[in-house]
């Protein structure tokens, strides 16, 4: 259990008071109330610095696997999947919330779902599927945009950003989706034969 590994698995841990903090206040749940009451207006910011430190530990054990030659079978599955997890929870919390609409981020898991799909059939033909800069850049703006939406600026030119986000990071997930399908579309067909 190397450190980049163990920053995956951090990140992974940090999901869980996330969506605490960043529900509890939203659906005022009794338990929540009575542990967090007296910092009840600052739940949501206190969630958004564990989604920054937890976005930041994925950037940080990547560099550190490369850089020192720490790179495991483990960290290739775990720290895409940890990705996911973080990214795809904060979406649905904003769903719950009502700051994002379901259609969008049935779009955006579907696309998950799909890769993951052709990553997995890919590995059972022996071919590794790297990350494309356009998924790279998908992932950065769905970061930014959840950031934004859990913060919910007031200010009208916040909120014309926030919405520039989310429609950014929409369509990169398609595009990226797209990329993913036009380069590896054999995977699939001779996976068949």
């Amino acid at each position: 259990m190397n450190l980049p590994n163990k920053l995956t698995i951090f990140r992974v841990i940090l999901i869980v008071p996330f969506v605490l903090l960043l529900l509890g206040s939203h659906q005022q749940w009794g338990w929540f109330m009575a542990l967090f009451g007296g910092i009840l207006e600052y739940t949501d910011y206190i969630a958004v610095a564990i989604f920054i430190i937890a976005s930041l530990t994925d950037l940080l054990d990547g560099k550190i696997a490369r850089k020192y030659n720490l790179v495991t079978n483990f960290g290739k599955f775990m720290d895409p999947l940890a990705d996911k997890l973080l990214v795809c929870s904060a979406l649905i919390c904003l769903v719950e919330m009502g700051r994002l609409p379901a259609w969008m981020v049935i779009i955006i898991i579907s696309r998950e779902f799909i890769i993951s799909g052709f990553r997995l059939v890919a590995s059972d033909n022996g071919v590794v599927i790297a990350a494309s800069y356009w998924g790279k850049f998908k992932t950065t703006f769905q970061m930014i945009a959840v950031i934004l939406l859990i913060v919910n600026f007031k200010a009208d030119f916040m909120q014309m950003l926030t919405t520039l986000c989310v429609w950014i990071a929409l369509i990169l997930t398609i595009v990226s989706l797209v990329d993913y399908i036009a380069k590896n579309h054999r995977v699939l067909t001779e996976g068949s034969m």
